[in-house]
């Protein structure tokens, strides 16, 4: 079995810092469980680490495929799983971070998921039916040629929903007899970061901020120069969707930032459905409360670091 270590919790909350704070005590290297650094160009948006931090650190399953290609929670799974075993073969600690769940799932809990790429038409198609007859119709359509996705998928998880759908297309076989678990070789230790509310939504909002000092409008426009459509998935991202509102002339930029900053709000709401604070199996943290040196040596006191004793130099 390998041991690893994942870093869990809501964006902004801190965790690429504490992963690189670890890394550096426990001769590790990180997975990204981020479902957006996998595209290349996409790097302010999406918060990837500095040069200098993968340079002090190596970091895996970042710039994968470009925005157009297809990649998908099948694709990570098979190519983390194989970084986590070069990793643990070299004699490092893989630790995982980021904020998808369902990757985080993916890879630690076995979950399989069917081989079948994103179909761009299918979605397109699929979400005009939703903003015509309400997302009920699809998954009223779901209902009927997989009812065992219906039960468990809510009718207002559109994406879930038209991903259900696509699968029964492509294969004519319902996903939820598809999906199925083959636990992976991992023995998994979980650390959260978190923290009150309104101070991850001041985080987030200086984020943003930073993300817009950085050049965020500049790497949009330069993402559509090369010729990279606004449907597609990965420019529907959060960040990429708010400014194409704004360089498509639909709202003006302050608009568009304020959208931005309220809708990662949302998300890192949403994230609490992954990882939520009564899990016993998280031990919690805050920034907001302890320093990341105080954080660092409390995990480290409790964890077995007996096969990992060389150190990196960051």
């Amino acid at each position: 079995m390998i041991p690893v270590l994942a870093i869990v919790g809501p964006t902004a909350a801190g965790k690429s810092s504490l992963a690189l704070a670890l890394a550096c005590r426990l001769r590790g290297e990180i997975v990204s469980t981020d479902s957006r650094q996998v595209y290349r160009f996409m790097d302010i948006g999406t918060a990837k680490p500095s040069r200098e931090d993968r340079a002090a650190v190596p970091h895996h399953l970042i710039d994968l495929v470009d925005p157009d290609q297809p990649f998908t929670v099948a694709d990570y799974r098979r190519l983390a799983l194989a970084a986590i075993k070069d990793i643990h073969r070299r004699g490092a600690l893989p630790i995982l971070v980021g904020g998808a769940g369902l990757y985080l799932r993916v890879l630690t809990q076995g979950l399989t998921v069917p081989a079948v790429p994103p179909d761009p038409a299918f979605r397109r198609a699929q979400e005009g039916l939703a903003e015509r007859e309400g997302p009920q119709a699809l998954h009223a359509r779901l209902a009927e040629v997989d009812p065992a996705a219906a039960r468990r998928i809510h009718p207002h998880n559109l994406r879930r929903v038209i991903r259900a759908l696509e699968v029964w297309e492509a294969t004519g076989q319902p996903i939820s007899q598809l999906q199925g678990t083959t636990p992976p070789p991992v023995t998994l230790r979980k650390v959260g970061l978190t923290a009150p509310r309104a101070t991850l939504y001041r985080w987030i909002d200086q984020r943003v901020d930073r993300m817009l000092a950085a050049g965020l409008v500049t790497e949009v426009r330069d993402l559509v120069a090369r010729g990279y459509r606004w449907e597609l998935p990965a420019m529907s991202s959060l960040g990429y969707r708010q400014i194409g509102e704004y360089l498509r002339g639909e709202v003006d930029l302050p608009t568009a930032v304020q959208r931005l900053k309220y809708e990662t709000h949302r998300f890192a709401r949403q994230q609490h459905a992954w990882f939520r604070p009564d899990d016993p199996s998280i031990q919690w943290f805050s920034l907001a409360d302890e320093t990341l040196e105080k954080i660092v040596d409390t995990i480290l006191r409790e964890i077995s670091v007996s096969a990992f004793p060389h150190k990196r130099e960051c």
